[in-house]
């Protein structure tokens, strides 16, 4: 995606959706994973995806394990059930942001 401004936005909704469907991933499975889902549209920098980790941690949506993993430490992000409840609550509201873009894109093809 060229513009990466549209996916800056959803980049919470991104790691709290990729986290409640699997029990924990680290940083740079969580980038892959976007990478692959994507086919390389999108490619989320560390820049990027680790203040957002740290400011779900520090807002209680994610918990974070520390694992010993060839001879490095590695951080592993699990969703807590506040984070389960903050992501539902997320894709809810960019499903109904979806619907009203596709109103002004494209009226022939909305639902009303």
């Amino acid at each position: 995606m060229s513009n990466s401004k549209l996916y800056k936005g959803s980049l919470t909704t991104i790691i709290l959706k990729l986290l409640n469907e699997s029990d924990k991933m680290y940083g740079y499975e969580i980038t892959q994973k976007v990478k692959e889902l994507t086919k390389g549209e999108l490619k989320i920098t560390e820049g990027a995806l680790y203040p957002a980790l740290h400011k779900l941690e520090a807002d209680g949506l994610l918990d974070v394990e520390v694992k010993k993993v060839d001879n490095r430490l590695r951080k592993y992000y699990k969703i807590t059930e506040n984070g389960e409840k903050e992501s539902s609550h997320q894709l809810s509201e960019l499903a109904s942001y979806i619907a009203t873009m596709q109103a002004l894109v494209n009226p022939k093809l909305s639902l009303e």
